[in-house]
């Protein structure tokens, strides 16, 4: 541990999805608390979210122009290596002005050319993986990174086990104090006290699937007594929330976007949701009953993977993609009923929490300041 007081520079790099970009705000945060006289910069990639969300949450960004490789033939992959080429230069221009005395990488488009020019000039970097499977950029980065941070079991697979720290993935702090809120939760959102509530996340974005499976099912839900908080995402809620208005049903509650997701998470009784690294840490925070539905449309169908970990250690639902049309209705009806296996779900998915992942993952950063 750190007991020098001074001007600690940290460099965190990464971002591209809300997964990477939260837990490196809560890193930053966490850091702070503890050495408040610190001095940190973000590198991102220009035109991506954290170029917004993270001069929101009061800190200095930096862009690349870097984009991710295509996984299929197309005609973007040409200019993939200069965008490289070009981004390792302009990491070095940064890591010579800043002088850091840290590099953490995160994950994403801009963490491969900082952490790489990081480590060419001798600096300490550190690797947080959100994900149960590896991403490239971390699994190239791992050979010269002194400490990985990882959020599930058995990363040895990807990562020299001897600089494994199994940590847990950050997460927004009011996430960690649900008690007490289940009120207030439905006063704000309008829901009945008396109705047992679904929510559903998608994603920011939105999930086609997802929203064609409430819409299947919304009708039959209501019958039964549940009512429904529903983040469709910005690109499906004119669409859905003119569905709903066409049905008539009063209880099925649907959102652009949730903002206060403690109260989302204190007002639920079950959730449906993707398995996105950051939901699933998320979520084993809440302890409340779960239905994955993971995205197909990931590197590597990491979503699913995410998800197979916690269906295995009995602490979650899981429904592929393919098949929630037809069988979320159902499958939701018949574990709200059970409250024997809410419960058990309930349970079992805390036990995987890790709420101190952002304190551990700042004592591993201590651990290699020079």
């Amino acid at each position: 541990m750190i007991t020098e007081r001074r001007t600690y520079r940290i460099i965190i790099s990464g971002g591209g999805t809300g997964g990477h970009i939260y837990p490196a705000i809560a890193i930053a945060n966490a850091w702070m608390a503890a050495h408040p006289e610190s001095e940190i910069l973000f590198v991102g990639a220009e035109g991506k979210m954290e170029m917004q969300k993270v001069p929101e949450a009061g800190y200095a960004i930096e862009g690349l122009k870097i984009a991710g490789l295509q996984r299929s033939l197309s005609l973007k992959n040409l200019s993939f290596p200069f965008k490289v080429w070009n981004s390792i230069n302009r990491a070095q221009g940064i890591l010579e002005r800043f002088k850091p005395d840290l590099a953490v990488g995160v994950g994403g488009y801009a963490s491969g050319p900082v952490l790489f020019a990081a480590q060419r000039r001798g600096i300490p970097t550190v690797i947080q993986e959100q994900n149960s499977y590896a991403g490239l950029t971390n699994k190239l980065l791992a050979k010269n990174a002194r400490a990985i941070c990882v959020a599930y079991p058995g990363m040895e697979r990807f990562f020299p086990a001897e600089r494994i720290h199994y940590t847990g993935n950050p997460v927004r702090s009011d996430i960690l104090a649900l008690e007490g809120k289940e009120d207030a939760a439905k006063t704000a959102f309008g829901l009945d006290t008396t109705r047992k509530v679904i929510l559903i996340l998608g994603g920011s974005l939105g999930a086609r699937t997802i929203n064609e499976a409430v819409a299947a099912a919304m009708a039959q839900w209501e019958s039964n007594g549940y009512q429904v908080l529903w983040q469709t995402g910005k690109f499906y809620f004119d669409e859905m929330k003119e569905r709903v208005g066409r049905s008539g049903l009063r209880h099925i509650h649907p959102q652009e976007f949730i903002r206060e997701m403690d109260l989302a998470y204190a007002a639920a009784d079950l959730v449906v949701s993707r398995a996105g690294a950051l939901s699933v840490s998320e979520l084993s925070l809440v302890g409340k009953p779960v239905i994955f539905i993971p995205s197909p449309n990931v590197a590597e169908d990491h979503q699913t993977k995410n998800a197979q970990t916690y269906v295995s250690a009995g602490a979650a639902r899981m429904l592929p993609d393919g098949e929630a049309i037809a069988k979320l209705g159902s499958l939701l009806e018949q574990l709200v009923e059970d409250e024997a296996a809410c419960r058990q779900l309930g349970n079992n998915i805390l036990q995987l929490a890790k709420k101190n992942a952002a304190e551990e993952i700042v004592a591993v950063m201590e651990n290699w300041i020079k």
